[in-house]
């Protein structure tokens, strides 16, 4: 007799229950901690039901990152465990009549899940790949970082010195960035002393910028229109959100470049598709895992949520569907940002573009359709691990 257990994972606490394989539950749902004492009590309950690790199977969804020490460890244990995408258990969820969420009831679902068979599986990533999604995944979130605190610093720039950024081609260029530094207000700035702004200006531009341009930032410091600086709140934030910048960027670079290292010694043919560099590669590497367990590129676009959503009701189908934007977010991301650059650079992708833009679509509904298509040049170079080879079909369907 075999056995499954099927647990809903959470932070601090898991929820499991244990059921035969014909769907009798064994062992009724029983909560345990997200620990070591946890684990064994976990143990303790299976144990009780058999000791033969060969007849038991684990089931959990892929929530979040909480699962990965649950797994790591009855894999080293030597126990069969199947991750499976919530998706799929969601929709045998749907099945049942009450549709009230709980623990009990989710580890009871998992553990169906499971015994029915029909599911694939979340598989882990090699090293490799494991290193490459944290890296990359952390790396969204210091860039996202860094932009949020350079909106801060624009709108206090805006408040107290409105003149200031149309002075250079962006607020956050190197020269325009050790002005700030040095500078952060107007009333700083027009107090300068004309040979060390200008030496700040040479240095920092390369020699591009001079006296000259000493002179002309003086004089709009002087006739500001922005808030005065009276308690010197405005220069203490901008150099703390500078400070902020410059240290979340060098960040960045060490991240990126831990990024670049482990790509370079995969050989990914996936940087061979316009539009995907290394950075974009490797995200959508390490996101997809092993290309194999997706049976087709309908599969791999649910599991990054670019996929339709069907509005149907009797025989009335809904026209206006959007993505359902189920499944990783992060591909999802990385698969829109190559597109809007594929559309650019590739004759294929660009002639699929203007297709769509001639049937009358708007951009942001067009770029949905080039992601779509993009996964499926994804899904055929992995699946053939071939460079990618351009080519433009007729009619470019």
């Amino acid at each position: 007799m075999n056995f499954i257990v099927g647990i809903d994972v959470a932070k601090r606490n898991h929820e499991a229950v244990i059921m035969d394989e014909e769907g009798t539950v064994v062992q009724k749902s029983f909560s345990f901690a997200n620990s070591c004492i946890g684990y064994n009590k976990l143990l303790d309950f299976v144990r009780r039901v058999t000791r033969d690790r060969a007849a038991v199977s684990f089931g959990m969804e892929s929530t979040g990152h909480y699962w990965l020490p649950l797994y790591t460890r009855l894999s080293k244990e030597g126990y069969r465990v199947h991750v499976i995408n919530p998706i799929q258990s969601d929709a045998l969820r749907g099945m049942y009549i009450r549709q009230t969420k709980t623990d009990s009831k989710d580890s009871f679902i998992i553990a169906d899940v499971i015994r029915f068979g029909r599911f694939s599986e979340t598989t882990v990533s090699q090293e490799k790949l494991q290193a490459l999604r944290e890296l990359c995944r952390n790396r969204f979130f210091m860039v996202d970082s860094v932009s949020d605190v350079k909106r801060k610093l624009t709108a206090l720039i805006d408040q107290c010195f409105p003149e200031y950024e149309a002075m250079f081609s962006s607020l956050f260029v190197e020269t325009s960035i050790a002005v700030l530094v040095k500078y952060p207000t107007p009333e700083k700035l027009s107090k300068a002393n004309l040979a060390a702004l200008t030496a700040v200006l040479q240095n920092a531009s390369g020699g591009r910028f001079g006296q000259g341009k000493a002179v002309e930032l003086r004089e709009i410091a002087k006739n500001s229109f922005g808030v005065p600086d009276s308690c010197g709140c405005y220069a203490s934030l901008i150099s703390c959100y500078i400070k902020q910048i410059r240290f979340m960027k060098q960040q960045v670079d060490e991240v990126t470049a831990e990024i670049l290292r482990i790509l370079e010694e995969t050989n990914p043919t996936i940087t061979s598709i316009p539009g995907i560099g290394p950075i974009l590669g490797a995200v959508i590497l390490s996101e997809i895992g092993d290309i194999s367990r997706f049976k087709s590129a309908d599969k791999l676009a649910a599991f990054a949520g670019i996929d339709p959503t069907v509005n149907q009701s009797g025989d009335f189908v809904g026209t206006r569907n959007h993505m359902s934007k189920r499944g990783s977010p992060y591909l999802r991301r990385a698969l829109w940002m190559a597109s809007t650059v594929a559309v650019m650079r590739d004759p294929m992708f660009r002639a699929y573009y203007e297709k769509k833009s001639a049937e009358g679509m708007r951009y942001m509904k067009i770029i949905g359709h080039v992601t779509k298509k993009m996964a499926s040049v994804i899904f055929a170079v992995l699946r053939d691990n071939k460079p990618y080879t351009p080519c433009i079909p007729a009619g470019v369907s």
